[in-house]
Parts: C-alpha cells; sequence; structure tokens
C-alpha cells in the first residue's frame, strides 16, 4: 500500500511523457576526444578494484534476448538483457553473491563516436529499470547516438532478488486500514499493519533484508561500471535515482564522469523533513492546478479536503465493486499531478466523487500502485519501503507524529494530515535498524554534475536541487533551473532543458551554474 511521504519517485517514468560552454574537471572526463570519457569495450588496466575477487572484477557478461517480465513481454529490437553478480554483503566481497538483471542497447551511431555506458535509474527506490528504460529509449534517441543505454533492477527490486513482503490478497486487504487514524482502534489496526508489513519484508528477504540500502546499490554501480568496460561513469538518476548518483559521487568521486541528477531529492532532509517537503511540493502543485481551473487555491484545497473527510468516514462506491478508502482518495490525486497533461482526468475524478462516484479516483490509484484488471499488484512499494527503512535511521514515535500534526496541517491541509502520521508509521517496528539520518553526498575533486531542478515539481520540490548542487561541493554541483510543472523536466516539453542537458552529456558542454529555462 502507497503512503504519500514515500511517493518520492515512484512514478518517475511520469516525467517522460511526452548552447552552453564549460570546461572538464579531474583528468580529462568530459573531453569527447579524452579515452577517460570512451569505452573500447575494456576497462583500463589501471582501474583497480581492490579487495575484490577475480570472479567479480574478471566477470564477462553474457548479453541475451530480454525474457517476460511479471509487468509485461520481453522488449524487442536490440534490447538485451544479463546478469550482473556481486556481493550479497559489500563488507565480505569474497563471500556470498546475488545476480542483478541489466539491460542495454548498444549505441546507434558510429563506434568512433561512441562516448560509453549511460546508466539509468528511474527512482522510486524500487523501480524496475529493466522494465522502465525500453519504452523510454525514443526519449533518449539523441543520448542513444553516443551511449549504450543501460539500467537495471537494484538489489531487491523486480529481477534482482525483488522482494514480495505481502500477497495480492493482503494488499488489497490493507486498503481498508485508515492511514490517517483518529480513534485508539484505528492507530492500533495502523501501526499493527505497519509492523506485519515489515515482518513480511523479512520473511521474503531473509538476510537480504540488511544488504538493499543506497550505499548496497552505489558500490554495485561501480563494479557494473567496471565490467562494462568504463573507465569514469556517466548516469542519468531520476528522482530517488539522484539520491543514489549523489552517494556514487560521494563514494567515487574520481570514477564520475557525466553525472545528470534531475527531480532532485533534497540530501540534507530526513524522515521528517522529507515528508514536510513533500507536503510543501504536493500542496504547491494542487494550487498549480487549481489555479488552472480558475479556482481560488485555498477554497479548492479545502473543497478537497472535506471531500477526503467525507470519504474517511464513509468509503465511496466503484464500479468494480471495491471501496474507495481516503487513502485511495490521496493516492488518486497525487498520481495526475505528476503530469501536467493528467490534470483534466484529475478535474473529472474529483467531480465524479463529488456526485458520490470513486470509480476514476480509484482507477488513478490503481495506476499508481500498480494494480491490474485481475487485481495483481507490482511489488515497487514493496522493495521501496525495504531500501528506504534500511536507509532511513530515523524513526519517529507514534506520540511525536501527533504533536506534529497541526504543522503538517498547516504545511497542506489536503495531503498534512497522512504525511505526518506515515512519518511514524512508514518503518514502525522495523526489522532492521536504518543506516544514516541524511545520505552524503559531497563529492569534492569530481567533474562537474548536472542537478536540474523543476519550480513546479510535486514529489521531489524544487528547492532540493540548489541543497544537492551545494552539498556537492563548490565547482561540483551545477544547478539547471526549470520553470514548469510535473515531476522532472528532461524529455518534458522543454527544449532548453534537453539541449542543455545533451550538450552536456554529449560534448562534456556544462553551463553556468544557475541556468534558467522557461519564463
Amino acid at each position: 500500500m502507497a503512503r504519500i511521504a514515500r511517493w518520492t519517485a515512484l512514478a518517475a517514468a511520469a516525467l517522460l511523457v511526452a548552447g552552453c560552454s564549460g570546461s572538464s574537471g579531474d583528468d580529462g572526463g568530459n573531453d569527447k576526444n579524452d579515452d577517460a570519457g570512451r569505452t573500447p569495450g575494456a576497462a583500463s588496466s589501471s582501474d583497480a578494484m581492490p579487495g575484490l575477487p577475480a570472479s567479480l572484477t574478471s566477470q564477462k557478461l553474457d548479453w541475451g534476448r530480454c525474457k517476460a517480465t511479471e509487468t509485461g513481454p520481453a522488449p524487442g529490437g536490440d534490447w538485451r538483457c544479463t546478469t550482473l553478480k556481486v556481493p550479497l554483503d559489500w563488507a565480505k566481497p569474497a563471500g556470498e553473491t546475488i545476480g542483478l538483471a541489466l539491460i542495454r542497447s548498444e549505441s546507434s551511431g558510429s563506434s568512433d563516436d561512441r562516448i560509453g555506458s549511460l546508466l539509468f535509474n528511474f527512482g522510486g527506490p524500487g523501480g524496475s529499470g529493466v522494465d522502465y528504460l525500453p519504452p523510454y529509449g525514443p526519449t533518449f534517441a539523441k543520448l542513444h547516438e553516443r551511449y549504450d543505454l543501460v539500467s537495471w533492477d537494484p538489489r531487491g527490486v523486480a529481477a534482482s532478488e525483488g522482494v514480495r513482503c505481502r500477497s495480492d490478497k493482503e494488499v488489497q486487504a490493507a486498503e481498508a486500514v485508515d492511514t490517517t487514524p483518529d480513534t485508539s482502534t484505528e492507530e492500533t489496526a495502523f501501526l499493527k499493519d505497519a509492523a506485519d508489513f515489515g515482518k513480511g519484508c523479512e520473511e521474503s528477504a531473509g538476510k537480504l533484508l540488511g544488504h538493499v540500502s543506497t550505499t548496497d546499490t552505489a558500490r554495485d554501480m561501480d563494479l557494473m561500471r567496471h565490467v562494462l568496460g568504463d573507465r569514469k561513469m556517466h548516469y542519468f538518476g531520476i528522482s530517488y535515482g539522484t539520491e543514489l548518483g549523489g552517494v556514487y559521487a560521494h563514494l567515487f568521486p574520481k570514477k564520475v564522469g557525466r553525472l545528470v541528477l534531475d527531480a532532485v531529492v533534497d540530501p540534507s532532509a530526513g524522515t521528517v523533513g522529507h515528508a514536510e517537503n513533500q507536503a510543501r511540493g504536493f500542496q504547491r502543485a494542487l494550487e498549480d492546478y487549481l489555479e488552472s481551473e480558475g479556482q481560488d487555491p485555498e477554497q479548492g484545497s479545502q473543497k478537497i479536503a472535506a471531500l477526503l473527510k467525507r470519504i474517511d468516514s464513509a468509503p465511496l462506491p466503484t464500479t468494480s465493486g471495491r471501496d474507495l478508502t481516503q487513502q485511495l482518495a490521496l493516492t488518486g490525486i497525487v498520481y495526475p499531478l505528476y503530469s501536467k497533461s493528467s490534470w483534466p482526468a484529475l478535474t473529472s475524478a474529483l467531480e465524479a466523487a463529488e456526485d458520490g462516484d470513486g470509480t476514476e479516483l480509484l482507477a488513478q490509484a490503481d495506476s499508481y500502485n500498480d494494480r491490474d484488471a485481475s487485481g495483481r499488484y507490482g511489488t515497487t512499494t514493496h522493495s521501496q519501503r525495504v531500501i528506504s527503512c534500511l536507509d532511513d535511521k530515523e524513526r519517529p514515535t507514534p506520540e511525536e507524529a501527533k504533536k506534529r500534526l497541526p504543522e503538517f496541517r498547516k504545511i497542506s491541509p489536503v495531503f498534512g494530515d497522512s504525511m505526518g502520521w506515515d512519518t511514524a508509521g512508514w518503518c514502525h517496528d522495523w526489522p532492521v535498524a536504518g543506516q544514516y539520518e541524511n545520505p552524503e553526498v559531497s563529492a569534492p575533486g569530481a567533474d562537474p554534475v548536472l542537478v536540474v531542478g523543476n519550480t513546479g515539481d510535486p514529489a521531489t520540490p524544487y528547492e532540493g536541487a540548489r541543497k544537492m548542487a551545494d552539498e556537492l561541493g563548490k565547482g561540483v554541483g551545477v544547478q539547471l533551473t526549470w520553470k514548469g510543472e510535473g515531476h522532472g523536466a528532461y524529455g518534458s516539453g522543454s527544449d532548453c532543458v534537453d539541449s542543455t542537458v545533451d550538450d552536456y552529456l554529449l560534448d562534456g558542454s556544462v553551463p553556468d551554474d544557475g541556468k534558467v529555462c522557461g519564463s
């Protein structure tokens, strides 16, 4: 079951609906004519990976036809798949290994123009790169001319030892749990549901549960880079993928090549700060939507809040026979906010709900929750929670969450209650301890990293981009702003954004820090 405060990147692919100058940094990694940026097919012998056995560093990837997944048929065309072996526990690199599912389409241009591999992470955490990349290949057609397009399922996700914490029947049953409890009975049920989810994850993941952190995945990426034959990491991270990219840059600053971070997670925010940021972001996007409809944002927000309160007391019927609960209604409101092109669908769904029919909002919620017509749910939200709760050290208590509710409601009358309660419920009674309060992303000595922020981004509010650029360090973080709507900027309709990112990735052309696209 989705929690609002964890919607940071789950729909990262929604951002794909639809000449600046600079100099490179250390050892010419951004010079298109330099060997550091280009990959002849094998990593340089100087690319030592101390402590790793040759069985990992010298493994040969056997690329073959991709297989169908739980979510769809095998991609056709030039897409090929393989498995990369990585240590289960990076503290014991010579020990047990697990397999990571990779997908690749080799560059479409000439071999002389090829730069190397461009890795993509579409966010979540928990998004399947193997599923996400092929449908959006056309968006990256220009980049494909000089890069192999590569993505993967991170550890604990989908085909890479993917975790399933609940059966489909149990997921649907949990939709009846009130995630904004008003009574002690509802609060007990809310917390029990959270604890039960954690127990299910522990039973499914076993010892993997303690080894699915963002840091673990960043280390996997560096082995991936080496085995793919790249001296430097070229990477496109979206939403949560920006946090992963920042962690990689911190751990391996000298391996940073051309990194784009789009729809940026604020690296300075902990559990509570992240929830507050998202409450502001979704409320801001909702108000932009209401203004586009000719409504007063404050009055429109209060009207929606009143609708949600009525649904909390009496869930709405739908044509499917399932009830639209308050949490499902919230999910159905949030999902269309990820892309401006979906705003008309939100209008229709809200009008129907006001008339007592929850069918359209439920359809939006099901799309977000990856529920198909047969009642099967995807496992992205399972992996998302497993990774987040291993990362996040902060564990607010229910009492602390209740004390913060007035502030959350002040930030957002629509999303505040759910965001506030989520801080306590998401990782309640989790089987393993979290690792850090904030991810470390400082990367002194790294080549410039392009950080792209969208002023209307609901899930990763714009302010996070500046904080990421600053924490990467002076001369490393370079911010590009787009004055637009929706989750993410690249591929969302701005020629200015697209050309700036393309120039950076294809030619190593770094824009001035603070460049703005849009009026």
